[in-house]
């Protein structure tokens, strides 16, 4: 077996007029995160840690701001894209965790649907998908409700068969 580690991480402002999806979940609020694409922080990191431990670069490099195709697309149908990317290796995602900074809006009844979407995506069980969130405690541009974060690890894995004569 052949394991593979990566980290992920993205931000966005916060801004009045656009839709909060996270995870792949519309979660209604009266700011919606700024972007090229709908800005999914939750899907960016997780793209940014898959393609981190394939060694391929970024999303910024995959699906460039400055390219019109991109333009509001759905960050988890370009997670979609970075999975083919993975499996075209020869890998599977063994697990990924994600936690989520945002100090509003409240995101626990929302959580089971973004693993949900995010496991099916990854291709793993549920239990293979894990979402936190968290506040910022009021510090800081979380803490003002300014922006979100979301952060992202995954390990994949592949089975390399090799024969002894």
């Amino acid at each position: 077996m052949s394991f593979r580690i990566g980290q992920g991480v993205d931000i966005h402002r916060l801004v009045p007029g656009r839709k909060l999806v996270l995870g792949g979940v519309e979660v209604p609020w009266e700011k919606g995160l700024l972007g090229h694409s709908d800005a999914d922080v939750v899907c960016h990191a997780l793209s940014n840690a898959l393609l981190g431990a394939l060694g391929e670069g970024d999303i910024g490099q995959h699906f460039p701001d400055s390219d019109p195709r991109y333009r509001d697309a759905s960050s988890l149908a370009l997670l979609r894209v970075v999975m083919e990317k993975v499996k075209a290796r020869g890998y599977r995602v063994c697990n990924a965790d994600a936690t989520i900074l945002a100090q509003q809006p409240k995101l626990a009844a929302y959580k089971d649907a973004m693993r949900q979407n995010l496991a099916e995506v990854l291709e793993v069980e549920p239990s293979g998908m894990n979402i936190k969130a968290t506040t910022g405690e009021n510090l800081g541009f979380i803490g003002r409700a300014e922006g979100m974060r979301a952060e992202a690890v995954v390990l994949l894995e592949t089975a390399h068969t090799e024969t002894l004569d």
